[in-house]
């Protein structure tokens, strides 16, 4: 793309938060950026001023952005959520701010030790030890794990025990063992118990500060303190994928009994005839009007069922109508079911308001079907929407049962999100033979086909790309030079 072309790109941008995302030549992902407005601060890059006076790091990304793409959100809390996403997927070379786990602090028991001991570490390794964490606030993890040490007996990393000539193990040599209240005198098995007591307790810890950093992550972005807010995104994603990877288990009975509550109480405030034990929900993603798709989460008994899950691509129009597009994926779907004689949700939940669930209703009256329970939730006060004469209800935002929607609504729009940047992370891809003055389309299509992906392409010999229908031995010499150009100078490089 010219640079003509990429100041007009920029002048179009709308004046509402997102995420844009910098390319380089090759459609390589180099940077991605939230914004309040994309239109201001994608804007800024390209000023003369910024250019003058901004960081070495900062002029290299600029000469190097040949092509931007950018993705509307809902609000700036979103965008600061996709960003965290975005750049944990690709990985651009100039985001520095999203770094691994290892600037946090780890407790590392290693359960295959005789004597486990509750160390802290800021490297996870491929080990037999279990890990907990991360976590950001290194005082409070420490005063924590001092509760513990008195409130289980166990041993914390500079513990030195020692065994004793009936076999048993003497924990500590000095008067911590008086001031924790626990014998100082245990064999490996009593011990073992205190760890797995200790362990169960720093699983619910983590879950419990999980919940904490969510709560002051959504504060410090309300309070418009988005470095902050930043910050603690990243100790949110990091803590999830930990507790993710730690623990598959099945759902304990406060958890059901949790559900109960929840479908109850829905089914109480909106007067339906039973439980929504089925629920689906519906949202439309799109990206400046392009790549529209839309997102159909299932829950059963108040849980996900990511086997009913569905994905949409809008066929009928181009363009940013989430009417018409509700239309269309709502008659999908349900047109799917009638034709299978398979059963309708109890509950359908739209993302969104009046307009969104006149969409679905059409939908269900050119199928000649008689839809279920109807509702929208617009998201601004959370208010639920009926789709009858009904007054809009706000409820308490502690109610179970608008939590339970909260929790179908925000699935629903993290699975939309996902196929859309899935779809224009493809497309990224494989724009970069656009850029190639040799291709045509044909050629575009044969190569792709040939190779199944662009990074396959990328990956081949030039002798391997001359094979391809339309593709000879000196255009496969020059488009394998154009994928593969020479690094920048180190002058270049961020300091």
């Amino acid at each position: 793309m010219s640079a003509p072309d990429l100041k007009a790109k920029v002048r179009a941008l709308p004046d509402k938060p997102g995420v844009y995302l910098m390319k380089d030549r090759l459609g390589q992902i180099i940077y991605v950026g939230k914004a309040k407005s994309l239109k201001k601060r994608v804007s800024s890059y390209f000023t003369r001023s910024r250019a003058a006076t901004a960081q070495p790091k900062i002029r290299a990304l600029i000469d190097l952005i040949h092509d931007l793409d950018v993705i509307e959100v809902r609000s700036e809390p979103e965008a600061l959520l996709l960003e965290g996403k975005l750049i944990k997927e690709w990985k651009p070379k100039y985001n520095t701010d999203f770094v691994d786990d290892k600037r946090f602090l780890l407790v590392r028991v290693d359960l295959a030790a005789e004597l486990p001991r509750f160390a802290l570490t800021r490297l996870r390794k491929a080990d037999t030890a279990r890990y907990f964490g991360p976590f950001p606030f290194s005082s409070f993890l420490r005063r924590t794990l001092a509760q513990m040490r008195k409130q289980f007996g166990i041993l914390l990393g500079d513990a030195r025990p020692q065994p004793t000539s009936d076999g048993r193990w003497q924990l500590y040599d000095d008067v911590r063992a008086e001031l924790y209240g626990h014998p100082n005198l245990v064999t490996a098995q009593e011990y073992r118990a205190r760890v797995e007591a200790a362990t169960t307790f720093l699983d619910g810890k983590s879950h419990e500060w999980l919940e904490q950093l969510r709560a002051e992550m959504q504060q410090a972005a309300a309070d418009q303190e988005y470095e902050r807010a930043a910050e603690l995104r990243d100790s949110v994603f990091a803590l999830e994928e930990t507790l993710r990877k730690a623990r598959r288990f099945e759902r304990a009975p406060d958890v059901l009994h949790t559900d109960a509550v929840a479908l109850e109480a829905l089914r109480d405030v909106l007067h339906l005839r039973a439980l929504p034990a089925r629920m689906e929900c519906f949202d439309i993603s799109h990206i400046s009007g392009t790549f529209v798709v839309a997102s159909m989460v299932h829950f059963h008994d108040g849980r996900p069922d990511k086997n009913e899950y569905r994905r949409f691509r809008i066929r009928t129009f181009i363009g940013n109508d989430d009417f018409r597009a509700m239309e269309e994926v709502v008659g999908r779907r349900y047109q799917r079911l009638a034709h299978e004689r398979k059963p309708l949700p109890d509950l359908i939940v739209i993302d969104g308001g009046q307009g969104q669930i006149h969409a679905a209703l059409k939908a269900f009256l050119a199928l000649e079907l008689t839809p279920p329970a109807l509702i929208g939730l617009a998201k601004k006060h959370e208010t639920i929407i009926f789709a009858d004469e009904r007054p809009p209800l706000n409820l308490p935002l502690n109610h179970p049962g608008l939590n339970l929607l909260q929790r179908l609504r925000d699935e629903a729009h993290r699975f939309a999100n996902t196929y859309n940047a899935d779809l224009r992370s493809q497309k990224i891809r494989e724009s970069v033979l656009d850029d190639f003055a040799g291709l045509g389309a044909k050629r575009r299509a044969a190569l792709l086909e040939h190779f199944g992906s662009i990074d396959r392409i990328r990956a081949a010999a030039p002798e391997a790309l001359a094979e391809v229908e339309g593709i000879g031995p000196k255009l496969a010499a020059e488009l394998h030079a154009f994928l593969h150009p020479p690094e920048p100078p180190a002058a270049e490089q961020p300091v």
